[in-house]
Order: C-alpha cells, then sequence, then structure tokens
C-alpha cells in the first residue's frame, strides 16, 4: 500500500470513499481521465476523491489535468499535482487541437468564478469555446463518457413562490441583462452536449448543474456568502450582510459533492441533475449559524430591514439526484467546521 495520504480530513476522504457506489469504483477501473478545472475548488475535490479511490481500490487510474499554471498548482496542492497516476498539462480550454492521445472520460470541470467586473462577452465565450473544445476532444480521443459541471444559472431567477427548482423547470437567464453571461453560457454549454449525441451517440453525457458549496479549498475571500461569514466569524470580526437577509440559499459539503458527480458521472442518465443541497435557509439565519458554530465571538450586522417583498430563493429540487441514492452526507454545522478548521492560519493549509 503507498504511504500517500489525502490532503483533506481522514473522515472526508472516507466519506468519498465509503459513499461512491461500489459499482462506480468499479466502473473507473483501469480509465484514462482527462480534466479541465482540476486545480480549482471542484476539480481538487474530484482530484481527491479520485486518487484515494485509487490508492485504497488499486483502480489503476490516469488523470491529466489541464492548469494554466502547473507550478502554481504544484505549490498549492503538491500532494495531488505531484501523484504519480496525475499528468499536469500546462494550457486552458480555449484551444484543445494540440491534445492528443487516448482518453475514456473527459470531466469538463472548469468553472471559474466570475467577476463582477469581468466582460461579459469574454465569459459567456470562454464557457461556451470550453465545451466546445472539450467535446472535440472527447470525440478525437475516443472517450466513452463526458461530464459537464454546468450551473442553477441556467434557471435565471426562481419566480416567487418557487423555492426548490427542478430540471424541468422552464425558466432562464434574462437576456437584456449583460451579467447573466454566466448563466446564458452555460445553456448554451448543454445545447452543444445533446448536438453531440445527436452526432456521436456513444458518447455517454453527464450535465451536472452545481449549486452553492462549502468546505477546504474555497475562498474565503470571493463573492461567496458562507466564505465570507466563515472568515469573519473565525477571526471575530462583525458579520455583514449587505442586503436585507432574506434571500434563501443552500449548500452541500464539498466531499458530498464529489460523491455526486462521481456517481452522476456513471450512474446518471444524458438528463441534466441538480446538484446541491435542499435544505435551505436565509441567509440571515445563515450567518448566525456560521457564527454560532465557530463560538459566537462575533456580531451579526444586517444592513437593512426586510421590505416586505417575497424572499428570493436559490435552491434545487434533487429527487432526480435522490433516485440515484444520493442524499447530503454532511450536516452544515460539520461543513463549517471543518471548512473553517482548513483555512485556519495554524493548520499551515490553504
Amino acid at each position: 500500500m503507498s504511504a500517500y495520504r489525502p490532503g483533506v480530513a481522514a473522515v472526508d476522504a472516507a466519506l468519498m470513499l465509503e459513499q461512491t457506489p461500489p459499482a462506480v469504483w468499479e466502473a473507473l477501473r483501469g480509465q484514462r481521465l482527462f480534466i479541465t478545472g482540476g486545480t480549482g475548488f471542484i476539480g481538487c475535490w474530484l482530484l481527491e476523491a479520485l486518487l484515494w479511490g485509487h490508492e485504497q481500490l488499486d483502480l489503476g487510474l490516469q488523470l491529466s489535468v489541464l492548469s494554466r499554471r502547473p507550478e502554481a498548482f504544484r505549490a498549492k496542492a503538491p500532494h495531488l499535482a505531484n501523484h504519480p497516476a496525475v499528468t499536469l498539462l500546462a494550457g486552458d480550454c480555449a484551444d484543445l487541437s494540440q491534445v492528443h492521445g487516448q482518453y475514456d472520460i473527459v470531466l469538463h470541470a472548469a468553472t471559474d468564478v466570475v467577476s463582477p467586473a469581468a466582460d461579459p462577452l469574454a465569459v459567456y465565450h470562454d464557457i461556451v469555446n470550453g465545451t466546445a473544445q472539450t467535446l472535440r476532444l472527447a470525440e478525437r480521443c475516443g472517450a466513452s463518457r463526458y461530464l459537464l459541471t454546468s450551473s442553477g444559472a441556467v434557471y435565471g431567477a426562481q419566480p416567487p413562490g418557487l423555492t426548490h427548482v427542478d430540471e424541468h423547470y422552464a425558466g432562464a437567464p434574462d437576456p437584456a441583462l449583460p451579467n447573466s453571461a454566466y448563466g446564458q453560457g452555460k445553456r448554451v454549454a448543454e445545447w452543444l452536449l445533446a448536438c453531440q449525441r445527436q452526432r456521436q451517440p456513444q458518447l455517454q453525457t453527464r450535465i451536472a448543474r452545481c449549486f452553492a458549496f462549502v468546505g477546504p479549498y474555497m475562498a474565503l475571500d470571493a463573492q461567496f456568502a458562507i466564505g465570507n461569514f466563515i472568515r469573519d466569524a473565525r477571526n471575530g470580526d462583525p458579520i455583514r450582510i449587505g442586503g436585507d437577509g432574506t434571500p434563501y440559499r443552500s449548500y452541500l459539503y464539498a466531499a458530498d459533492l464529489a460523491v455526486w458527480l462521481l456517481t452522476v458521472l456513471v450512474q446518471g442518465d444524458h438528463q441534466p441533475y441538480n446538484i446541491g443541497s435542499d435544505q435551505q435557509l436565509s441567509i440571515a439565519e445563515l450567518a448566525h449559524q456560521v457564527n454560532a458554530t465557530l463560538g459566537g465571538r462575533a456580531t451579526v450586522e444586517i444592513a437593512r430591514a426586510p421590505s416586505g417583498a417575497p424572499a428570493s430563493y436559490y435552491v434545487p429540487a434533487v429527487q432526480r439526484a435522490r433516485a440515484l441514492g444520493l442524499r447530503p452526507y454532511t450536516s452544515l454545522g460539520d461543513a463549517i467546521t471543518r471548512t473553517a478548521g482548513w483555512t485556519a492560519p495554524s493548520t499551515g493549509v490553504s
């Protein structure tokens, strides 16, 4: 047995190994995977799960990971980047024409955080072109499986009264808003998969519409409310909510996310799957829970009182995922604790 150890907590490594169905691990045995986004939040968790399964079950995986900055990834996560089963490929999704070889599975997990200041057209084209490039690669390299990490942003704003959006909801991002570029791009990316199925029916395409998550590898200084709350509560700083605290969100823990994605990849069908928790709470409730979980040293400051307007929701219905036997395995309290512990300065890990 190798001396390799995952970079996440033992309880998370055990969860990913044990909750991923044995049939999924067997389907992955000996597979050659090409992975985009492998150095980001979702990608790192996929690598943690795959490499731990590889080690514990002697899977014989070969993982080729596309990275814009391989040396930066080696510095960030050397246990992943330097693993013998991992080959880092310098580049991005803009042009994969020079990538050759044989791959059994393409995991297109590139889901960059989009800055509010980003050029909407650039965001849109990056998403659409990246999907087109990875689909061409899947066809060229003879892949049998392809997973797209899409987004709940494809639904647009949930209308008042709809607390949980399911995969059949026909809403869409508002085309009059330039900042809907991310959702618009993901919708077209999904459409490209439908076109690919028509021309290459032997390629098993899967779509994972990802919602909100929490866990190690998540940036605490980006536009993620839960990350900001964990940072401030851990430091004893005020937890500030810019609005009225009434929007509802839900959060799936990252180790659970890895199990869901691998299961959808192998045991799902070509229709989209919502990926996330259906256990909603308001942003104000979230702030208070984070504070209480991490010792209650912070104060919660809400910028304005509720207006009385219907609360907004960004929460998935996950019946399709539950039909595959999937569920949230980690409580929100434990997810908050583990995320805060991972990012604490004393751990030496970030």
